[in-house]
C-alpha cells in the first residue's frame, strides 16, 4: 500500500467534516505535528454545516485540494456521507477500501488473535446509487458488477497479501443467488488466484461469513468483496474488536488517496470532547506507510499500543474517562 519514497515535504489534505470528526481530527494533528515530519496541512470543508453554510455539502474547491495533496485525512460526514465521501472516492478513482480489523488490549475484543484486512471494492455495486423513481410497488436500484473493477480489486486484494506476509485471501459474494453479479465476481476470483499459487483460496457466501466473524474470526487473513458487504462486514468487524472507534481505513486509487476512520460523525456526543481518536490516529498510520513513512508509521502505532496496554488513559467507550485530547497528550508522550 505504500509509495517508495519519501519526501521533504508533504502536502496533506485535510477535511474535519462534521460532528465528532472536527475533535478527531484536531486529537490527530496534534499527534502527527510531534512526529517531526514536514506536513504542509491544507484544510477544505464538507458535509452537513458545509452544506448548510454554502449550499454545497462537497464544493469544487475541496475536491481540487484533495485532488492536488499527497494524501488526505477525511474526519467524518453526517447526513451528507452519500454526496461527500461516496463522491471524494468516486471523483478520485479511489478504487479500493481497505479496512483493518484488529484485536487491541483492553478493547473488550471477542478473541485476542483477531488480525485481518477487508478489502472492499470502491466504485461501483450498490453504491452507485442508481436507483429509479418509486414504482406502483415500490423502488427499483441497479446492482453494477464489471469484470475491470472486481479484476483490478482481487489483484489488490492478492499482493496485498503478497506484501504483508498473509497466506489466504477469502472472497466474499452471494453467487447461489445473485447468479449472474456475484457468479462473476467468484468467477473473476479463481482467475486471478491462478497468478498466486502460493496464497491459499476459500470462498464464502456473505451470510455464512458474518457468522464465520462471530465463530471462527481467527482464521480470516485478507477477505476481498464487493461494495456493499464490504461496508456492512467491516462494521460486524469493528464489533469484534471493541467498536468503532478503533478501525480506520484507507481509500486507494491510483493517484489520490484518502485516510479516514470507520466511525460517524456521532452527533450524540459532538462537541462534548470525549470521542476516541484512535481510528483517526489508526487512519494516520495508514497514510504514513502509504506515503513511505513507515518509521514514523511504526513509532505512532507502537505509542498507541502502549497507551492501550496501559489503560491508564481511555476514553468512555474503552471504560474510561479520558478526553480525547487527554488520550492525544498520552499517544504523544510515549511517541
Amino acid at each position: 500500500m505504500s509509495t517508495s519514497k519519501t519526501k521533504d515535504k508533504y502536502k496533506i489534505a485535510v477535511v474535519p467534516g462534521d460532528g465528532i470528526g472536527r475533535e478527531v481530527m484536531e486529537a490527530t494533528i496534534h499527534v502527527l505535528d510531534a512526529l517531526g515530519i514536514d506536513f504542509d496541512y491544507v484544510y477544505g470543508e464538507a458535509g452537513d454545516e458545509c452544506l448548510e453554510k454554502t449550499g454545497s455539502a462537497l464544493p469544487s474547491e475541496t475536491l481540487d485540494i484533495i485532488r492536488d495533496a499527497d494524501a488526505c485525512l477525511f474526519g467524518a460526514a453526517g447526513e451528507t456521507a452519500a454526496d461527500v465521501i461516496v463522491k471524494i472516492r468516486q471523483e478520485m478513482k479511489m478504487f479500493a477500501n481497505l479496512r483493518p480489523v484488529k484485536a487491541y488490549p483492553h478493547t473488550n475484543s471477542l478473541s485476542d488473535d483477531i488480525d485481518f484486512m477487508i478489502v472492499r471494492e470502491n466504485t461501483e455495486g450498490m453504491y452507485i446509487a442508481d436507483e429509479e423513481s418509486y414504482t406502483d410497488n415500490g423502488a427499483i436500484a441497479r446492482r453494477i458488477i464489471t469484470r475491470e473493477a472486481e479484476e483490478r480489486i482481487i489483484n489488490y486484494a492478492f499482493n496485498y497479501a503478497k506484501e504483508n506476509n498473509k497466506t489466504k485471501v477469502t472472497a466474499v459474494h452471494k453467487a447461489n443467488v445473485l447468479k449472474k453479479t456475484d457468479g462473476l465476481f467468484k468467477e473473476i476470483f479463481y482467475e486471478v488466484a491462478k497468478d498466486y499459487p502460493e496464497i491459499a483460496t476459500e470462498d464464502y457466501y456473505v451470510d455464512a461469513t458474518a457468522m464465520y466473524l462471530i465463530t471462527q474470526p481467527e482464521t480470516f487473513q485478507v477477505i476481498v468483496t464487493t461494495n456493499l458487504f464490504g461496508d456492512i462486514l467491516s462494521d460486524e468487524g469493528a464489533g469484534l474488536v471493541g467498536g468503532l472507534g478503533l478501525i480506520p481505513s484507507a481509500n486507494i486509487g491510483l493517484n489520490a488517496a484518502l485516510f479516514e476512520p470507520v466511525h460517524g460523525s456521532a452527533p450524540d456526543i459532538a462537541g462534548k470532547g470525549i470521542a476516541n481518536p484512535i481510528a483517526m490516529m489508526l487512519s494516520a498510520v495508514m497514510m504514513l506507510r502509504y506515503i513511505g513513512e513507515n518509521e514514523a508509521a511504526d513509532r505512532l502505532d507502537g505509542a498507541i499500543l502502549k497507551v492501550l496496554n496501559e489503560a491508564n488513559i481511555l476514553t468512555g467507550d474503552l471504560g474510561g474517562s479520558a478526553t480525547t485530547m487527554q488520550l492525544a497528550n498520552e499517544v504523544k508522550n510515549n511517541l
